[in-house]
């Protein structure tokens, strides 16, 4: 069975949660017996078909970007001869150039549309492209959506409910490198206090101006791991704030992502927007067993983050709340190690790429 993930960005020009979890599903499917590819756009001319981690990624030169949406002029072409081949096309949403490609392309194959967000952001733009986004939605085979908080609180996905089943991310942990003592060492030395742990872009939706509120006036420690467009902005507020116990370590390498997540006494995530839509981070940490501090924003993330069981959920926006959230764990050590115990436990149970790659291989085959 050969298919064909299709998105705008991957491997190794992108690291975001989509990318990993593209990454997961092609490298778990892989170990089931699909012969799995990637077409994607790239800045980077030279290099258009390279192997990543045992399968082809085929790039295509992106040509322009609006509203963070790219597009290329040579990826129809690309994308019409590499479909042709496949036995189905696994669509990424969303990603408006994507539909267009689809129809522009005549595809026929069978469909596959993993639903990783609604548009929350670009309103007016969305009022625009919503026909073509419902038309595309409606022409596809089946919709996956990746929890069940979603898929009862998507105003779209409540439009194709019939179409529609729930397939969660997962992630293998064999394919994170375990870090060598030096890297342990290293963090450890740094930050020898329990800290909390932040790992993700600085975005937006983030929530990250409300982690510096919560802590300011406080001797927390807080860690964050990652770089992104509201950076600068994040660093004048704790230069503000006077912030001593907030620490932005910019983007790192694997290594030591996986050595500070082990080190962390807990997870704090405090996305405040729809935008999150799950959360791989909120996984990551349930797989090295850390208890999480998260928001109800009505998705994915109070499905890996249960209130009470593998950490706090409180409300999105409150500073407050999140400082009492952060000082309850670090009050209580036997409770949050006890949540960090039911995190991997749930982790197993769940949220495994084994899983996950099963799933869809099922979901494959019915549509063959």
């Amino acid at each position: 069975m050969k298919v064909l993930h299709f998105y705008r960005t991957y491997y190794p020009d992108s690291f975001g949660g989509v990318e990993q979890v593209i990454r997961q599903m092609v490298t778990g499917s892989s170990r089931l017996g699909i012969d799995a590819e990637v077409l994607t756009l790239t800045r980077d001319k030279a290099h258009l078909d390279i192997e990543f981690e045992g399968h082809l990624v085929h790039r295509a030169p992106l040509n322009v970007e609006i509203a963070s949406t790219g597009f290329s002029w040579s990826a129809f072409a690309r994308f019409k001869q590499l479909a042709e081949k496949a036995d189905l096309v696994h669509y990424h949403f969303p990603w408006p150039f994507m539909d267009l490609a689809h129809f522009a392309c005549q595809i026929k194959k069978p469909s596959v549309v993993t639903y990783h967000s609604d548009i929350v952001r670009q309103k007016y733009l969305f009022k625009l492209y919503q026909p073509l986004q419902n038309q595309f939605l409606n022409r596809v085979d089946r919709i996956v959506a990746t929890s069940p908080n979603y898929l009862e609180t998507s105003p779209t996905l409540a439009r194709f409910k019939d179409k529609t089943e729930v397939i969660t991310y997962g992630l293998a942990q064999d394919i994170y490198p375990e870090p060598d003592l030096a890297c342990v060492e290293q963090w450890r030395t740094r930050f020898p206090q329990p800290f909390f742990l932040f790992v993700g872009m600085l975005r937006y939706y983030k929530g990250l101006h409300v982690l510096l509120e919560a802590v300011s006036g406080t001797q927390i420690p807080v860690v964050i791991l990652g770089n992104g467009p509201v950076e600068i902005e994040l660093k004048q507020q704790a230069q503000r704030l006077g912030l001593h116990n907030v620490h932005f370590l910019g983007a790192l390498p694997e290594q030591d992502k996986v050595a500070l997540i082990k080190q962390c006494y807990a997870l704090a995530f405090p996305s405040h927007l729809r935008s999150e839509a799950f959360g791989i981070t909120l996984l990551e940490a349930a797989m090295f067993g850390k208890p999480m501090i998260s928001c109800e924003i009505g998705t994915g993330t109070s499905y890996v983050n249960l209130h009470q069981q593998t950490g706090l959920v409180i409300a999105p926006s409150d500073p407050q709340a999140l400082r009492t959230a952060m000082q309850k764990l670090l009050a209580h050590p036997e409770q949050a190690a006890q949540m960090g115990i039911r995190a991997a436990q749930r982790y197993q149970e769940l949220f495994t790429a084994e899983r996950m790659a099963s799933k869809y291989k099922q979901l494959y085959e019915r549509l063959l």
